[in-house]
């Protein structure tokens, strides 16, 4: 469960306005409630209201009881997002971002894999994010995003993000505290920006705990075929735990926003990780009144011989 409420833990956010983004605007109102209750509290809350460490990330808000039944759902899920996705693609009136973000080891790639598993990949496409290139650091931080941006009808799914931007240089101390204010006010706009073209975003960050980092490492240690996967950067990373936690509190508050949300996702179960994300990815897709097109009235009657 979410910790018990103190002075220190999040308010709960309101909804976002149905009239300017009302694919937020669940009908649902437990799935809302649930919802908003993994959210980072009020939207732009930069003034301390906002406690990461009140988000329990071994709880299971989204499940359906035992383990079975929650893997039978995702499955379900998954099916029913191919669907969505073939109508989505056909409808063409929006785009949709889907941006996965967390620490090492917090299940990105397991999600990608457990929740879009059966969507065709002509209308799923997913991009991973490396540490930026000579020609990307020639320019400013958001160009190769938006780059990558979904077309019309088109299901993008960032693998970490521009989000590594206000992490890693707040972390290294690379930036000042002014141009890490300046990078969440950028972020703020571009994806409004984004929203109000077209794009629905959907942001969330994977939350898991310290003890669940080191056993998930010592596994790709342990592991053969994931030893690959094993980095000595993830273990400098680790040792700077609690200012990444800090970078991301600030983060979660400063960028959760009407247009852009974030969902803070309890992810040491990954399971539930996966059930909580396709529950709600399917929750706004199906709110979106998505519709196949219109035919043309001229091949009404006609017969294909």
């Amino acid at each position: 469960m979410k910790k018990a409420a103190s002075a220190s833990s999040p308010s709960p956010s309101p909804s976002p306005s149905p009239q300017l983004f009302p694919a937020f605007a669940l009908p649902d109102d437990a799935l809302a409630q649930r919802w908003r209750d993994w959210q980072p509290g009020r939207p732009g809350a930069v003034d301390g209201d906002f406690d990461l460490s009140a988000f329990d990330p071994s709880a299971k808000p989204f499940s359906q009881g035992a383990k079975a039944g929650d893997k039978a759902a995702v499955l379900d899920l998954a099916d029913a997002l191919d669907g969505l996705q073939n109508l989505f693609y056909a409808d063409r009136r929006f785009k949709l971002l889907v941006l996965l973000q967390g620490t090492d080891t917090s299940g990105k790639d397991g999600t990608v894999r457990g929740v879009f598993g059966r969507t065709s990949p002509l209308g799923v496409r997913v991009v991973g994010w490396k540490a930026p290139t000579e020609v990307e650091r020639a320019h400013d931080y958001l160009w190769r995003i938006h780059a990558q941006m979904p077309a019309a009808g088109e299901m993008v799914v960032f693998n970490r993000s521009h989000y590594e931007d206000v992490l890693v240089p707040v972390v290294q101390e690379w930036i000042t505290p002014q141009q890490h204010a300046q990078r969440l006010a950028h972020i703020n706009d571009f994806e409004r920006m984004l929203a109000e073209t077209g794009t629905i975003i959907l942001k969330f960050m994977l939350h898991i705990g310290k003890d669940e980092q080191r056993e998930r490492l010592q596994a790709r240690l342990d592991d053969p075929a994931k030893h690959w996967k094993f980095e000595m950067g993830d273990i400098a990373a680790r040792k700077q735990w609690d200012g990444y936690q800090r970078a991301y509190q600030t983060l979660l508050a400063a960028t959760h926003t009407p247009w852009a949300p974030w969902t803070i996702v309890p992810a040491n179960s990954k399971t539930h990780r996966n059930l909580m994300i396709a529950t709600v990815l399917h929750a706004v897709l199906d709110n979106l009144g998505l519709r196949y097109p219109d035919g043309d009235p001229a091949l009404a009657d006609f017969k294909v011989e």
